[in-house]
């Protein structure tokens, strides 16, 4: 069989306060045209579908026809939730999904057989997955109790637990002549982050070693990590990464989908396909001349400015780079904290004087700014 692998789309995504949705659509329509051209038997949706838990009519539109699309090239399409995603809503889609020919899985649900699917290729192929959405600690413990696997002891681990509910979801992995896979949202142990994940669900309280999956798994198709990865484990396993970048911390990465062709008595044979419809994001330093210089016509940029402060030098980068997303003045060139600047002193000297030294000490010595301040003081004293 044949499956393509993507997660972490991310629609509704807000970069800087530019919208991506345009980005969105061409990444997308990407992402169908290669199903339609490598002609998947399953598509599997690791999670982050969305950026946000709730999503707007337009995210939400774009999500489902997205769905709908690939759903059409023949294969069967499973999605799960992931950390960015509302999985009670994406759970409250599942009689469209259903109607649709589309498997949803949002949340962890009370009895596990719901997330144990099945299918049969149209070459006879056999199949099962296992599906797991998101699991915040709080819950994994629940899922625990749910599935009456063992008492949830306070002391025990998120790895425990995830341990436990794969454990269940996995029992049935040893039938030969089926390909057995599970898809999951989380973090393992040793592997890359993209660089714009949410830092509060990939900290080592939420990862887990790769010896949670079963050695019987054919194939392990993992979101959460930005970053098209393998990870080493007991069995396949794989992040796809994200098809765009969605924050400066991933410029580096190569937005892509996972293809895996496997049968039941063969190693899963792995590749990635490019997918180049979003813009790139680059990061620049430079002084003003020097960014003149630059030619980035179709990047989104972060920009380092080689320049001491000053009132209106933001509006000249801007001027120069119009695609220019973040400006910022070059970490280089501002003081570290107590690196023998001055100190003001406080006692018996005026608000102008301070404000003085503090411009000083940051390397931010502006004419214009100090004039500001002066009648800004000067209408509060009045």
């Amino acid at each position: 069989m044949k499956i393509l692998h993507t997660s972490d789309w991310h629609v509704g995504k807000v970069l800087k306060g530019r919208s991506r949705a345009e980005e969105h659509t061409a990444v997308l329509a990407g992402v169908i045209d290669i199903a339609r051209a490598e002609q998947p038997d399953l598509v599997i949706v690791a999670g982050d579908l969305y950026d946000t838990a709730a999503p707007t009519p337009e995210a939400t539109r774009l999500v489902t026809r997205a769905l709908t699309a690939l759903r059409r090239t023949g294969a069967d399409v499973v999605a799960i939730g992931g950390n960015h995603d509302n999985g009670a809503a994406l759970d409250a889609l599942r009689p469209w999904a259903e109607a649709a020919g589309i498997t949803l899985r949002g949340s962890v649900r009370e009895n596990p057989d719901e997330h144990v699917i099945d299918g049969t290729t149209a070459g006879g192929e056999r199949w099962r997955l296992a599906a797991l959405p998101f699991l915040s600690q709080r819950y994994a413990v629940r899922a625990v109790e749910m599935y009456e696997l063992t008492a949830a002891e306070a002391n025990q681990t998120y790895a425990d637990h995830l341990r436990r509910v794969l454990g269940r979801l996995t029992e049935s992995f040893t039938e030969a002549g089926r390909v057995h896979l599970v898809t999951a949202h989380l973090t393992v142990t040793g592997a890359a982050t993209g660089g714009g994940e949410r830092d509060a669900h990939t900290v080592l309280g939420y990862a887990v070693p790769a010896t949670v999956f079963p050695t019987t798994a054919h194939y392990v198709a993992l979101g959460h990590l930005h970053r098209a990865q393998r990870v080493g484990g007991p069995c396949p396993v794989r992040y796809s990464g994200s098809p765009l970048a969605v924050d400066f911390g991933e410029q580096e990465n190569v937005p892509s989908v996972t293809i895996v062709e496997v049968t039941a008595d063969t190693a899963a044979r792995v590749r990635e396909v490019p997918v180049t419809a979003a813009a790139a994001l680059r990061t620049v330093r430079g002084t003003l001349a020097q960014l003149a210089e630059l030619d980035q016509p179709d990047a989104w940029l972060r920009v380092y400015v080689r320049e001491q402060p000053r009132a209106g030098l933001r509006e000249e980068v801007q001027e120069l780079l119009p695609r220019a997303l973040e400006i910022r003045i070059d970490p280089e060139l501002v003081p570290a904290p107590g690196s023998g600047t001055r100190v003001a002193q406080r006692s018996g000297r005026s608000p102008r004087d301070l404000f003085a030294d503090y411009l000083a000490s940051r390397g931010h010595a502006d004419e214009d700014v100090q004039r500001l301040f002066d009648e800004l003081l000067e209408e509060v004293d009045h």
